[in-house]
């Protein structure tokens, strides 16, 4: 019932029906009407109730020296104010720090983190093979041993073993590489991946808890379990404020004798202007961030972002755009590239693999009309043939081409060493006697990353790559970007495993856009997510969301941040001289309570202007 009715009145509405009686209470006996001043009462029920029952709350529950907080400091010098009958001071110091509790709340309340998409993604069928028959069941009647066949398209219900056929696997939310990887008899399976080209077959191996998309999800709520919540800043403050603001108050009374000069320093002494400095700069950095399209969920990000000195890059996504362009073209002397493209994608008009979109894609940009092909078969997993004005032709992996006796001449195998060395997925395009080409594809890196990664570098501020790409391609893009440490071949577990060991030696912000990427994004101290392209997972664990897909904002949020932390230090740096002057000036009997309370009042005012300038500060 209590805490019913604490909450009832610490609300937005009952806090201004508070100030509104105190600014009355203030203004009434200026011009005569003395009885005006008890309207400091409504004032000191609706503010301070809920600071007595916070100061009370704290004492009982908390453990040690958390025990003393600025609300316990904020109610004796309420209570002793009341005591020598200025109720003026007493509700002012609770209004305004109502009005801290209100702002702190509203920047630092958190964003509830569901699950409920990512459990969407887990498959809630699949096909096994039961009494000579195809047949479909619920994923929870799956056990292990079952034979599991998959077509092209569906998701793959269970980890599991291919025993059967040959395809490509899109697995980017697990491990986040850009390219489907092909499979082959006796290849690992992912659960919750999707089988890209041909029907396969597949021998269950894990179920239920044990599958790897019910791991990720164990992983976001534990890693979402370690996220300690900052402490207010006030209340940092308050283990020696109290004792002090105590001991200056009866030394006062025993030096002059006199108890309103001891009130006065009580009344000086809170941290109300303490308290304002961090959430009112907060609330203007997050002001700014969403003009530029950026949403940071709470205000403890921008403090932590400040002190970042780490920060890890997903690749797929985030460096690059997270979708595979022809990158590069070889053709022998004798064959333009336009015919190479020509051929290339009309053989591939029929096809979905992810590789032919992509050079369809660039014909049509091109604006390479396709010819008509005849007699199309497709090898799952190698490559595909077909006839084009009865001319047989190949196109595929070096291990199709060399099974259907063409042979590889050196500067194609030297190009096809050059692609492989980059980390590039590389097609080759042959007839019956020769190749005539070959098309280089890769995932594109964005123009502004290296220009980014140098702007964190000014900042002191160290850029770390975690893919789950293989080692080349990872050592391409690093070198491109201008990285200098890199970490490849990454599951989502090893890259939380690499945020732990970062943490070590200082604060981590963690960028990503997959799923993958989500148990990494809620261990870090900073998660951020790219919303513009990014999962819904990723941004739901996510402290803050790009809702673009320019990654120059990342260096843009850090000096936000760095502004923000300095604003709040030379708030709290001019609120501590305030009261400082006011405890000199309540001593020597200068300051009553009343104006004691309106100067340390003006003190809140100067950190709330200060806080303002951040809203319209410009980057660079």
């Amino acid at each position: 019932m209590v805490k019913k009715i604490s909450d009832f009145l610490a609300k937005l509405s009952m806090t201004i029906i508070g100030g509104i009686f105190l600014f009355f209470s203030f203004i009434l006996p200026k011009f005569g009407y003395s009885w005006g001043e008890y309207l400091a009462w409504v004032t000191v029920v609706i503010s301070g109730i809920p600071l007595l029952y916070l100061a009370i709350i704290r004492i009982i529950k908390n453990k040690g020296i958390s025990k003393i907080s600025s609300a316990l400091l904020i109610s004796i010098a309420m209570i002793a104010a009341i005591f020598i009958g200025d109720l003026f001071a007493s509700g002012e110091v609770a209004f305004i720090m109502a009005i801290g509790a209100i702002l702190e709340e509203k920047t630092t309340e958190k964003a509830k983190t569901g699950l409920k998409n990512l459990i969407n993604i887990i498959p809630k069928t699949g096909r096994i093979l039961k009494d000579n028959k195809r047949i479909i069941v619920d994923i929870s009647e799956i056990k292990e041993g079952d034979i599991l066949q998959i077509l092209p398209g569906e998701s793959i219900p269970v980890d599991s073993v291919l025993i059967n056929g040959e395809t490509s696997v899109d697995q980017s939310f697990i491990t986040g590489e850009s390219l489907p990887i092909d499979k082959t008899k006796g290849d690992f399976l992912y659960s919750g991946t999707i089988n890209t080209f041909g029907a396969v077959d597949a021998k269950a191996l894990k179920t239920g808890k044990d599958s790897s998309i019910q791991k990720l999800i164990l992983m976001v709520q534990e890693a979402e379990k370690k996220q300690a919540p900052i402490q207010r800043i006030a209340d940092k403050w308050a283990s020696w404020l109290v004792p002090v603001a105590l001991i200056i108050a009866i030394l006062a009374y025993l030096v002059t004798g006199n108890i309103v000069r001891a009130v006065t320093v009580l009344v000086v002494f809170c941290p109300c202007a303490l308290v304002l400095s961090t959430p009112t700069a907060i609330m203007a950095a997050i002001g700014q961030a969403t003009k530029y399209g950026i949403i940071i969920k709470n205000g403890e990000t921008l403090e932590l972002m400040g002190s970042v000195n780490t920060i890890a890059f997903d690749k797929t996504g985030t460096f690059t755009f997270g979708k595979l362009e022809v990158s590069d073209i070889f053709t022998p002397e004798n064959i333009a590239e336009s015919d190479l493209l020509q051929i290339a994608s009309s053989l591939e008009s029929k096809s979905e693999h992810p590789l032919a979109k992509a050079i369809s894609q660039k014909a049509n940009l091109e604006k390479i009309t396709f010819r008509s092909i005849t007699d199309f078969k497709m090898t799952a997993g190698k490559g595909i043939s077909a006839n084009i004005d009865n001319k047989k032709y190949y196109c595929g992996k070096e291990k199709y081409i060399l099974e259907n006796n063409i042979s590889l001449e050196k500067d194609a195998l030297d190009f096809l060493d050059t692609l492989c060395s980059q980390g590039k997925a590389s097609v080759i395009v042959a007839d019956s006697n020769k190749i005539i080409g070959v098309i280089g594809l890769s995932d594109t890196l964005k123009p502004n990353a290296k220009e980014m990664v140098s702007e964190l570098e000014r900042m002191n501020t160290k850029s770390i790559l975690l893919t789950g790409d293989n080692k080349k391609a990872a050592d391409f893009f690093a070198d491109k970007i201008g990285l200098k440490e890199l970490y490849s071949d990454l599951l989502p577990s090893e890259k939380v495993d690499c945020i732990e060991k970062l943490k070590e030696s200082g604060k981590v912000c963690m960028v990503g856009d997959g799923v993958n990427d989500a148990p990494a994004l809620k261990i870090a101290d900073v998660g951020v997510a790219m919303g513009g392209i990014g999962s819904d997972i990723s941004i739901e664990a996510a402290d803050v969301v790009l809702m673009t897909d320019d990654i120059s904002k990342i260096s843009y949020l850090k000096w936000l941040s760095n502004e923000t932390v300095k604003t709040i230090k030379t708030a709290i740096t001019l609120s501590m001289t305030i009261n400082f002057i006011a405890i000199i000036l309540s001593v020597s009997g200068v300051l009553n309570p009343t104006t004691g309370a309106l100067v340390h009042n003006a003190g809140s005012c100067f950190v709330v202007l200060l806080a303002a300038r951040l809203y319209d500060k410009k980057y660079k």
